[in-house]
C-alpha cells in the first residue's frame, strides 16, 4: 500500500504515522512491507476530522494526533469530514501504484465532493481571521458558510466567541453559538464554558444559568464553578447552593475549587461555624481540602476577631496533611499587626524562616507599615536591612 501525504500538512497538530522510519536515501517512509511517499501537490485535499472523531483502527497505522484538520491522499477508503463536526462524505481515492513503488497520476478530484474542499478552505480562512483579531470579518464569513451549507469548525468558532466576550459583545458571542448549533455542528463543553464565562464576566448571570439549562452536552465541573463563583461574588449564596444541588443531581461531583468557593462565601455571609460544616461535608465526600481552602477559613476566623484560634489552626495544618504557605502566614501576621500584637508577629516571622517558608514582599510590607504607624521607624529600617 502506498500513501501520499502533503508534506506541508505534517506540522504539529496534524496527521502523522506511528512507528514509521524515514529512509533518508530513498525518500520513503517505511512501515512493515508498505511504503508511504511524501507528495507536495495541493490538488487533492481530503479533510480529516478533529482528534477523537476517527478511530485509529480505521486507518491501520495512521494516527490522528492533533486538534486541527489534516489531509490524506492515498490507497485508503476515507470518510471525509469537512470540518470535523458535521456531515460524512464517503470518498475513495483510486490512485494507481505501479510495481516500482512510484505513484502514477492521481485520479480526478471529482471522486471527492467539491463541497468538502470549499468547507476546508472556509474554515482555514475563519481560523486566520480569528487569529488576527478580525472578529467582524470572521462573523460575516461564518454566516456565509452556513448559508452555503458548510459545517464550521468549532475551534475557530470557540475563539470567535471568546474574542467577542472579551470586548463585552456577548450578544454577538451568543449569535455565534446559535449559528453553530443551527449549522449541524456539535459545540463541545469548552465552547459552552467560554460563552458562560463571558456572561459571568459581564454580570449576565441569568444568561449563564439559561445557557447551563440548554447545553447540548453535559456541563463539567468548570461550568458549575464559573457560575458558582459569580453567584457567590454577587452575594447570592442561596442560589449558589441550589446550583450545587443541581450539579450533584446530574452526577457532576464538586471538586476542591467548588467547595472553596462556597466555603469563602459562607464565611462572609453566615460565619465560620457554617463554613466548617461545609468543610466536614467536603471531607466526608472524599474531597481533600488544599491550602487555599484552609487559607479561606483562617481568613474568616481572623475577621471574626478570633486570632488565637487562627494561630492554633495554623499550627494544626500539618496534622491535617497540608503545609501552610506564605499567604497563610501573611493572613495571621496582618491580624496580629492590626491588633497590636507586635511580639507575636516577630515570633511568627521567625517561625516562618525556621520552617523554610520564605517571606514575600507582602510579608515585609505588613510589618513595615505597622511599625511606621506605631512610630517605630528604626525597627522598620532594621527589618529592611536584615532581609535585603
Amino acid at each position: 500500500m502506498e500513501l501520499s501525504v502533503p508534506v506541508n500538512q505534517l506540522n504539529e497538530g496534524f496527521c502523522s504515522f506511528q512507528g514509521v522510519n524515514r529512509d533518508s536515501t530513498s525518500g520513503f517512509v517505511k512501515k512493515g512491507g508498505s511504503q508511504a511517499r511524501f507528495w507536495s501537490s495541493k490538488s487533492v485535499k481530503v479533510s480529516l476530522c478533529r482528534i477523537g472523531y476517527v478511530d485509529q483502527t480505521e486507518f491501520g497505522s495512521l494516527a490522528v494526533c492533533g486538534r486541527r484538520c489534516g489531509r490524506l491522499v492515498g490507497h485508503v477508503k476515507l470518510r471525509s469530514l469537512g470540518s470535523g463536526n458535521g456531515r460524512l462524505h464517503s470518498a475513495e481515492n483510486t490512485a494507481d501504484v505501479n510495481s516500482g513503488g512510484s505513484s502514477s497520476a492521481l485520479t480526478s478530484s471529482s471522486s471527492i465532493p467539491a463541497h468538502s474542499f470549499e468547507e476546508f478552505e472556509s474554515n482555514n480562512s475563519l481560523r486566520r481571521m480569528v487569529r488576527h483579531g478580525e472578529l467582524g470579518e470572521g462573523f460575516k464569513l461564518l454566516e456565509s458558510m452556513v448559508c452555503r451549507g458548510e459545517i464550521p469548525d468549532i475551534i475557530p468558532c470557540t475563539s470567535l466567541i471568546r474574542g467577542f466576550c472579551r470586548v463585552g459583545k456577548t450578544k454577538k458571542a451568543t449569535r455565534v453559538m446559535e449559528i453553530l448549533e443551527e449549522s449541524g455542528a456539535v459545540p463541545d463543553v469548552i465552547t459552552y464554558n467560554v460563552l458562560i464565562s463571558g456572561y459571568c464576566r459581564s454580570g449576565e448571570i441569568d444568561s449563564a444559568i439559561r445557557m447551563l439549562d440548554r447545553m447540548s452536552v453535559a456541563p463539567d465541573v468548570v461550568t458549575y464553578n464559573t457560575i458558582l463563583r459569580t453567584l457567590c461574588d454577587s452575594g447570592k449564596l442561596g442560589q449558589a447552593m441550589d446550583v450545587l444541588e443541581l450539579q450533584m443531581r446530574r452526577g457532576c461531583y464538586p471538586d476542591v475549587i467548588t467547595y472553596t468557593i462556597l466555603i469563602e462565601a459562607t464565611c462572609k455571609e453566615s460565619g465560620v461555624g457554617q463554613a466548617m460544616k461545609l468543610l466536614d461535608e467536603m471531607s466526608n465526600k472524599g474531597c481533600k481540602p488544599d491550602v487555599v481552602t484552609y487559607n479561606v477559613l483562617i481568613n474568616g476566623i481572623c475577621k471574626e476577631g478570633r486570632l488565637d484560634e487562627a494561630i492554633k489552626f495554623l499550627g494544626n495544618m500539618p496534622g491535617y496533611g497540608c503545609q501552610p504557605n506564605v499567604i497563610t502566614h501573611n493572613i495571621v501576621l496582618r491580624s496580629m499587626c492590626s491588633t497590636g500584637r507586635w511580639m507575636d508577629a516577630e515570633k511568627l516571622l521567625a517561625d516562618m524562616l525556621q520552617k523554610g517558608c520564605a517571606p514575600s514582599v507582602v510579608t515585609f510590607n505588613i510589618l513595615i507599615n505597622f511599625l511606621c504607624r506605631k512610630g517605630l521607624l528604626g525597627r522598620a529600617i532594621d527589618i529592611l536591612e536584615k532581609n535585603r
